[in-house]
């Protein structure tokens, strides 16, 4: 499989991946080990932005199926990744990674506005940017709002960390004889209705021929070794 080393990614973790083996909220030591992986390849001087979901505290989906209004649980979820995303910063302002907090909600007090150019100019300079509260839009998850903003930023791949090593063909937890796929394309997920990121997502991504590496988040060095190219999860792209 032939992979490429970036210089300006978007990653996108899981809300569930910051709880590490506590199964809900934000486990201090799993999100300080993310921040230190973050920091070792913002030093070697690729430009990093971020989007994370909003599971391990509130699933805007999952409320609206038990009967609470759609648009209203949505926003709940945004509400949720913007906690996620204020840690995030913390964390990695403890390991020493200049860090800005944008979101697409309007809330001055703890985050700037999501403004595109001046989340560029952070990048130029070096900074992590974290992109908080999805689109702003119901109706739309985290991962479709990691394909929007890494379009937007100009970003060369979006790589998904969870806590699998890549995509199968039905879920390697419950079906021991589920195959790994090393290389995809985005009709491949489509079709299949493989769970690498929704249809929206993963459509958006096809449109504009955006790469989407799947790879696991919980293997430490696993950052580093994606962006730098080494042939570890799923890579989906082309036709």
């Amino acid at each position: 499989m032939g992979r490429l080393s970036f210089n300006r990614v978007l990653l996108k973790i899981s809300g569930e991946s910051l709880a590490g083996h506590q199964g809900y909220g934000i486990d201090p030591e799993t999100i300080n080990a993310i921040a230190v992986e973050i920091r070792e390849v913002v030093d070697q001087g690729v430009q990093l932005a971020l989007v994370i979901g909003g599971g391990n505290i509130f699933r805007g989906l999952a409320a609206s199926s038990r009967g609470m209004d759609r648009a209203s649980a949505d926003y709940m979820g945004m509400l949720a990744t913007m906690i996620n995303s204020l840690a995030m910063q913390d964390a990695l302002e403890k390991a020493g990674v200049a860090t800005r907090v944008q979101s697409a909600i309007a809330m001055q007090e703890v985050a700037e506005p999501y403004i595109r150019r001046r989340a560029i100019r952070h990048l130029e300079k070096g900074r992590v940017v974290i992109f908080g509260a999805g689109t702003g839009n119901p109706y739309f998850t985290t991962d479709t709002a990691a394909s929007l903003r890494a379009m937007e930023i100009n970003a060369q791949a979006i790589l998904k960390g969870t806590k699998v090593d890549g995509v199968y063909s039905s879920d390697p937890k419950k079906d021991e004889d589920a195959v790994k796929f090393s290389s995809l394309t985005y009709i491949d997920v489509l079709n299949k209705g493989l769970q690498v990121m929704d249809a929206t997502a993963t459509s958006l991504c096809m449109d504009n021929h955006l790469p989407i590496i799947v790879f696991d988040l919980t293997t430490p060095g696993n950052i580093r070794k994606v962006i730098n190219g080494d042939d570890i999860g799923t890579i989906v792209q082309g036709g």
